[in-house]
């Protein structure tokens, strides 16, 4: 059964960092496709980050290079998603998402393509 776990949540002021952490399990952790979508009540699940496990070819919304960096530890089949400068439009539900067929992990990203998410963590930032 694949389950992803993520922590890290949570209230920071505008210019402030949080890490988000997702824990993969049920399935081989290497040379799939992890990554991060956010979403605003009433808006579509848009893609934030991603990072092919293994070879940790990562990939970035334009939105967010300079500020986001998603990184791994295979050891722990974690993805973390570290986010300094952080925005009030950053603030968002972030949910960790996963396909197990690395292809076309750079995007386009939809949301349909990944079969497997987490249950989601709350980032607010303010002003």
């Amino acid at each position: 059964q694949v389950q992803l776990v993520e922590s890290g949540g949570g209230s920071v002021q505008a210019g402030g960092s949080l890490r988000l952490s997702c824990t993969a399990s049920g399935y081989r952790y290497s040379s799939r496709c992890m990554g991060w979508f956010r979403q605003a009540p009433g808006k579509e699940r848009e893609g934030v980050a991603t990072i092919v496990t293994g070879s940790g070819s990562a990939y970035y919304a334009d939105s967010v290079k300079g500020r986001l960096t998603i990184s791994q530890d295979s050891a722990k089949n974690t993805v973390y998603l570290q986010m300094n400068s952080l925005k009030p439009e950053d603030t968002d539900m972030y949910y960790c998402a996963a396909k197990l067929i690395y292809q076309n992990c750079g995007g386009p990203w939809y949301s349909s393509d990944f079969g497997y998410w987490g249950q989601g963590t709350q980032v607010t930032v303010s002003s």
